[in-house]
């Protein structure tokens, strides 16, 4: 398989020229999942090493 520059940046400009900006709605609404995510996964990491530095199990 040879890499061809000319298709690359033809593929390049037609996925561009397909894409379409997203409103605001939509982007303020993947911005509250993401950082829901980033919270929810931040609050099962801080309870873990919470629990397991109170409790020691095994020392």
């Amino acid at each position: 398989m040879k890499f061809n520059a000319r298709r690359t940046i033809l593929n390049l400009k037609n996925t561009v020229k397909l894409t379409k900006k997203s409103d605001k709605d939509v982007y303020i609404q993947h911005l509250r999942l993401v950082l829901f995510g980033i919270a929810a996964v931040g609050t099962l990491g801080f309870g873990i090493q919470f629990i397991f530095s109170v409790f020691t199990f095994g020392r």
